[in-house]
């Protein structure tokens, strides 16, 4: 099998690393993230503008015909840089919804601005209870006339600060983790009655807490079937974990890269300490836990559209694994390398550490995703 990329995915490649390298040095990016927002809009118009927003989806939809491999490209080239732009709540997961699961009107009125970069997207499906279980939703949606009332609070809900709508979660029907009665809305951010507090991350993203009490949303607000969301929440999430897997081998990446630089200069007793026989050796086990990862995500990204969806679900559930299991290991060595200078603020791999550490545990952690990937292994 031929694994190496065509002529037009060579040219995203250097197109995302262009940019990083120019747009997104690590003294820029800290000063990004002190913004009250936390991005910077002219970025986010620049992806419009190269068509990275529309890269993934089909030539229906309004995008360039891509897919998991083209978005992988992009999110492992952001994951080099700390890219703080909401590329994952708005094209990955509210996107990826529409793409999914949204009617012609629906990918007319949302998706397509979104791809021109005039509209932004919040994904809102954590709650306090849930752990990761997709299907375990509180916030619930009672009928009302020909629309529905949403009451209850979503936590954990990126870039919902900045977003245009809101993808929710909500009980319509069934007990609180039924896998049947789960009905996604997307609701206006301004709409009455939705309130939210924000706050930043530890890796420096956008968050929010958002509190529904009695907002309406019309028919035309459901997203997919009625009762049908779990499912194509299950869906958008999945490929949103290869997106996040590429994200952290970019990550690793950059994090080999500066540590090998660090140990090639430090000296210690009048010698570079990278010329230490047991740093060497570390330094070989981190370049191989991040090929693994990046072996384990390219195969995600060619099975995750399979139509067999046990297919897709355990090679999604396979490369998260491996990627909380490599990120650990490269982002605890890089630390223990740089001595306690390595969390310190000013280094950039104590970022790169607190982005790996929160991928790990983003849309479940290790054990969770290994004890889903038996389960389907046992199902079949």
């Amino acid at each position: 099998m031929d694994l190496s990329y065509s002529d037009e995915q060579k040219q995203i490649k250097e197109g995302v690393e262009r940019f990083v390298r120019e747009e997104y040095a690590f003294e820029t990016r800290r000063k990004i993230a002190a913004t009250p927002r936390g991005w910077l809009p002219g970025n986010w118009a620049k992806f419009a503008e190269l068509g990275w927003l529309g890269m993934a989806f089909s030539e229906e939809d309004g995008g360039f015909g891509g897919g998991a491999v083209e978005t992988s490209i992009i999110m492992e080239a952001f994951g080099s840089g700390l890219v703080l732009e909401p590329y994952l709540p708005t094209v990955l997961l509210g996107g990826g919804a529409l793409a999914l699961g949204g009617s012609k009107a629906q990918k007319d009125a949302l998706l397509a601005p979104m791809i021109e970069g005039k509209k932004q997207f919040a994904f809102a499906y954590v709650e306090k209870q849930s752990r990761y279980n997709l299907a375990d939703v509180a916030v619930t949606a009672r009928k009302d006339g020909a629309g529905y009332v949403l009451d209850g609070h979503k936590g954990v809900v990126y870039n919902a600060a900045s977003a245009d709508q809101i993808f929710v979660t909500a009980r319509t029907a069934g007990g609180q983790r039924d896998g049947k009665g789960v009905t996604l809305f997307v609701v206006d951010a301004d709409a009455a009655g939705l309130s939210r507090r924000d706050y930043p991350t530890q890796d420096s993203l956008r968050a929010s807490e958002l509190t529904f009490r009695n907002v309406k949303v019309g028919a035309d607000a459901v997203i997919g079937t009625l009762d049908e969301g779990a499912s194509l929440v299950e869906r958008v999430v999945d490929r949103a974990i290869v997106g996040i897997c590429a994200e952290a081998v970019g990550c690793m990446d950059a994090v080999n890269k500066a540590t090998l630089e660090y140990i090639k200069t430090r000296k210690q007793f009048g010698v570079a300490i990278g010329k230490f026989q047991v740093l060497q050796h570390r330094m070989v086990d981190c370049f191989t836990n991040a090929q693994e990862a990046r072996s384990m995500t390219l195969m995600a990204s060619l099975k995750i559209d399979d139509p067999d969806v046990d297919t897709s679900r355990k090679a999604a559930s396979g490369a998260k694994v491996q990627i909380g299991k490599s990120g650990k290991f490269v982002g605890q060595s890089a630390v223990q390398m740089h001595g306690g200078m390595g969390v310190t603020d000013e280094l950039s791999v104590s970022h790169y550490f607190k982005r790996l550490t929160m991928i790990d545990t983003m849309f479940g952690s290790q054990q969770h995703h290994l004890t889903r990937y038996g389960n389907i292994s046992m199902a079949a």
